[in-house]
């Protein structure tokens, strides 16, 4: 392991301080008693009987030596604290090592320490605690970057570099605090959802995330391999078909957040790890869904932002009901002047050449309108809107349109120009289940990698009877780029896929602290 300067010195300050007889990494359980944002917003001279007795602990972001005494700035999970440590007081016997050589000169900007005391306020008008007890809990061994804040508050020498920030998030988080904002607001969503599934009387299940046989989406799945049974597994791509067989075993509604995983490629909108929740409840359709998406996402916006109207870069986007809707068709015709609802095959691929849409020679008529609709509209959906009735080769887990022939009762929300969800009067005709699947099989061997497969346990399942039923899947980290107005879904994720790190340098460049 090739070590910078700085953390050569960080480790000859951490063996220094054990010579002492001080445990850098001491066993103990510190009682705080209060976070920076308590003291800071709420001290002042009336309430300061309040704020006599204060243990607060976190890292050493700061240190400005003054002989005797010296402040510095600690950063707990709430943000930062001021703080007075005088040697005489956190070291009142003749023994002074704890604040001359341990806080001087041994403790380094990103160690954990605890301290105690009374606050006050500087003549500056500063919130600050007064130490008299101070305690090492944790040494850093490796440098923070350093990120400069004015007396106006002002950011300067921020970390951007979103390799460093990705790759390294718990740096990132330290470094850049308000990055812990968007993940409570991500928090918020999941919370918000429970609360209206669950108020609808609907369970929260788990599905299984190794399967025999991966469905429930047009996606490449990653593949590994059971020991035991000497069998293939596939890590799912969706919860969809297992969540139907629980509509099947009596249940009239459920929810799963699930992690699923397709083997595709990675943009600022795609990862290949991520997360969505799917409910699916009985005797009800796609209309009635529809307005129940609506509804839950109109109560999310509310509980993450305090709003129904949303900033996401340059747009206001509004959720409150009712969205715009559009079906597929009149989508197309309304963004490109083209209606293709009669088209065939080769007329179909004749329109979207002169639209300048590529496409390949795999694609079928439902992947070609898919990729006219992908090009052409989605783009300009900026507000959320529903598009509806889509085409039976697009959607082989969707049942046929009850007035359209050649539809499927299917919408998608567009919002911010990506889907962020997708849902379905649900296919329960086992019958016509199994004809999809086989037309899926077949455009597998024209090449459509993304096809589905054929899964015999779940045909089974509907042969004992499904309930008319509605379901839907909603993108979590594309609903969560929205709502915190994120520009990548990296910034949503605490750890997104990265390629692999390169080998370290023999050189290492050093970070001033």
């Amino acid at each position: 392991m090739i070590l910078s300067e700085q953390e050569l010195i960080r480790r000859e300050n951490l063996q220094k301080i054990r010579d002492l007889g001080i445990d850098p990494y001491p066993s103990i359980e510190y009682h705080v008693t209060k976070l920076s944002s308590e003291i800071n917003e709420n001290y002042s001279e009336e309430t300061k009987e309040e704020f006599t007795e204060v243990r607060i602990a976190g890292r050493l972001m700061m240190k400005r030596i003054m002989g005797k005494a010296s402040f510095a700035e600690l950063q707990d999970s709430a943000g930062r604290m001021q703080i007075y440590v005088n040697r005489d007081e956190i070291c009142p016997d003749e023994d002074k090592t704890m604040y001359n050589t341990v806080f001087k000169k041994l403790l380094d900007i990103g160690d954990f320490i605890g301290v105690e005391g009374h606050v006050f306020t500087t003549q500056t008008g500063t919130t600050t605690l007064h130490v008299t007890k101070l305690v090492v809990l944790s040494k850093s061994l490796k440098p923070l970057p350093i990120v400069k804040t004015d007396a106006d508050g002002k950011v300067h020498d921020a970390v951007t570099d979103p390799e460093f920030r990705y790759r390294q998030r718990y740096a990132d988080l330290v470094v850049n605090p308000s990055v812990k904002e968007t993940f409570v607001k991500r928090s918020k969503m999941y919370q918000s959802m429970r609360e209206f599934l669950n108020a609808k009387g609907y369970i929260e299940v788990e599905t299984p995330i190794l399967q025999p046989i991966y469905g429930g989406a047009a996606a490449r799945p990653f593949k590994t391999h059971h020991n035991t049974h000497d069998r293939d597994l596939y890590l799912r791509i969706a919860n969809e078909l297992y969540l139907k067989r629980l509509i099947v075993g009596g249940f009239d509604g459920v929810y799963e957040f699930s992690k699923d995983f397709r083997n595709e490629g990675m943009s600022r909108f795609h990862n290949p790890e991520f997360t969505q929740i799917e409910f699916y409840v009985a005797y009800k359709d796609y209309e009635w869904m529809m307005n129940c998406v609506e509804e839950m996402i109109e109560k999310v916006a509310i509980d993450v932002t305090g709003s129904t109207v949303v900033k996401v870069g340059d747009n206001d986007i509004d959720f409150k009901r009712p969205w715009k809707r559009y079906t597929m068709y009149g989508a197309i015709e309304e963004f490109t002047g083209v209606d293709i609802s009669q088209m065939d095959e080769a007329e179909m691929r004749k329109a979207a050449k002169e639209m300048k849409v590529p496409l390949d020679p795999t694609m079928a008529r439902g992947k070609i309108i898919d990729e006219i609709f992908g090009e052409k509209c989605e783009a300009q959906l900026i507000q959320p809107t529903f598009i509806t009735d889509y085409p039976v080769e697009m959607s082989p887990l969707a049942k046929k349109h009850r007035d359209k022939e050649g539809l499927v009762e299917r919408f998608e929300a567009i919002c911010n120009g990506k889907e962020i969800s997708n849902a379905f009067s649900e296919l329960n005709d086992p019958i016509d289940q199994r004809e999809r699947f086989e037309a899926q099989l077949e455009l597998g061997k024209r090449g459509d990698d993304e096809a589905m497969v054929l899964d015999e346990d779940f045909l089974r399942a509907l042969e004992y009877g499904m309930p008319p039923t509605a379901g839907v899947g909603i993108g979590m980290d594309r609903l969560a780029m929205i709502m915190t107005n994120s520009n990548s879904i990296q910034d949503v994720l605490f750890f997104p896929q990265m390629k692999q790190e390169a080998p370290a340098r023999s050189e290492e460049s050093e970070v001033e602290e």
